[in-house]
């Protein structure tokens, strides 16, 4: 098997060049860097992790705590995250939390214990136990898509520092509702996701903003919450249809909350938008499959989970730097559903 000395006999380097090429611990020229990664593939050197972890301390692996086994929007997230990961040389370690704050707490015990060099999470809607579990343990962490007040939970400003990075939600969920008010939609509903997710919340604030835009009153029966969940949202838009005076437009604050509510609409045998106007946050590869083809926000996924393996990597290589948190624009996509006539699609950031 060929050792690392091998490897700087053929680059015609210094051992300690090829560990520098290998681990990426100092800048070196682009030509030694390719004479010594040719020498590698020539020779089919692999690197000893469990060697080189007990030396650095460090496994160049990354835990990562999204759900994305039942959210599409968190599959694509997590597509992003192993690109980078890969390219900057880290392996990725998954767990399912399943937006419970007793699955996330057990699921970062489990990434800690596996000793990964940080953490990627999307927190859920009660994240005390993990935030102080990671802050107890110094462990450190980018939370992904949903805000986390860690000066409240931690109790301090100070160390350790956690990163965040998230979509815009309060601007273009106004946008969708002041795209419908300009279509004539007086009664413009809301279902907004789980109680106690930041995405929830700036959602609700975006969807008053967009109401005070276009002139309309604010009636807090035509905001409910459906849970983040198809079932939820299936729920709350049947509690919508059963009002005096039901809306005539809907907004939904995910993709798995509008699929529950085209459930409902089409269960009470309702058409969209013939009698309901429909947008969306969240887009998906299979809304230009529904009829009408549903207007939307489409959120940078792939982008928010390279962003955050960036800031991940940028705390490892210097802890104390000040936290920083990065939100990345959407993208209004105008297609049918809102009650528009069909045209070309072309997406524009908000």
């Amino acid at each position: 098997m060929p050792t690392m000395a091998d490897v700087a006999r053929s680059a015609g380097v210094s051992v300690a060049t090829v560990s520098h090429v290998l681990n990426g611990t100092r800048p070196v020229l682009p030509h030694t860097r390719q004479a010594v990664l040719d020498a590698v593939e020539e020779l089919g050197y692999t690197p000893n992790g469990l060697a080189r972890s007990l030396v650095t301390s460090r496994t160049r692996s990354i835990g990562l705590a999204v759900s994305a086994i039942s959210n599409p929007y968190f599959t694509e997230i997590l597509q992003g995250v192993e690109a980078s990961a890969l390219e900057h040389g880290y392996s990725l370690l998954i767990a399912d939390p399943h937006d419970d704050p007793v699955h996330e707490l057990r699921a970062a015990r489990l990434l800690h214990e596996r000793r990964v060099d940080g953490m990627i999470v999307a927190p859920s809607a009660a994240p005390h136990e993990l935030v102080a579990h990671l802050a107890r343990h110094a462990v450190p962490t980018v939370f992904l898509d949903r805000l986390v007040d860690t000066d409240a939970v931690t109790g301090a400003a100070g160390p350790p520092y956690f990163d965040q990075v998230c979509a815009d939600s309060a601007e273009p969920t106004a946008r969708l509702v002041t795209h419908l008010a300009g279509l004539g939609h007086r009664r413009i509903a809301l279902v907004a996701g789980a109680p106690g997710l930041s995405t929830s919340s700036e959602r609700i604030t975006g969807y008053r903003h967009g109401l005070a835009a276009a002139g309309l009153p604010h009636d807090e029966r035509l905001v409910v919450h459906g849970d983040s969940t198809a079932e939820g949202a299936e729920r709350a838009t049947e509690a919508l249809l059963s009002l005096a005076v039901p809306p005539t437009a809907l907004v939904t604050a995910n993709n798995a909350m509008t699929i529950g509510a085209l459930r409902a609409l089409r269960g009470n045998g309702l058409s969209v938008p013939g009698d309901m106007a429909l947008c969306c946050f969240d887009d998906f590869d299979w809304a230009e499959l529904f009829s009408p083809r549903l207007t939307a926000v489409a959120q940078p996924a792939k982008e928010l989970g390279a962003r955050a393996v960036g800031l991940l990597l940028d705390r490892l290589g210097a802890p104390d730097r000040p936290p920083r948190t990065v939100r990345l624009p959407c993208t209004f996509v105008h297609r049918t559903s809102c009650g528009c006539p069909e045209q070309p699609e072309k997406g524009t950031r908000s």
